[in-house]
């Protein structure tokens, strides 16, 4: 089965990875010291990310190192932004809103 980045951003441990690795490149063992998961869970979430190809693997000496391939963001970040606009009109509507109730609530 192919999957695709949006699998790889479905789960929020996942999300968290990649916000990790979009830092620096830690060891597989970094990566599940910073988790209250068990270790097979993390070396399944960096699994999907692999095969999703948001990271990679680079071996040095003993230790496997995980690298973000931040390219493969790319369709999830668009595919995010063409709501951004929808969003802020939303929430500026939803802040004016509550402005006025707050206005109205405080007038004698």
């Amino acid at each position: 089965m192919r999957r695709d980045i949006f699998q790889a951003i479905a789960d929020p441990v996942r999300r968290d990875i990649i916000e990790l690795l979009a830092e620096d490149a830690l060891t597989v063992n970094a990566v599940a010291e910073k988790f209250d998961v068990s270790r097979p869970a993390i070396s399944k979430h960096l699994k999907i990310l692999k095969e999703c190809e948001v990271i990679d693997f680079q071996q040095k000496g003993r230790e496997r190192y995980c690298i973000i391939q931040p390219k493969t963001l790319i369709p999830a970040f668009l595919w995010m932004e063409q709501y951004r606009e929808l969003w802020e009109t939303k929430l500026d509507s939803f802040e004016k809103y509550l402005n006025k109730l707050q206005s109205e609530k405080s007038k004698p």
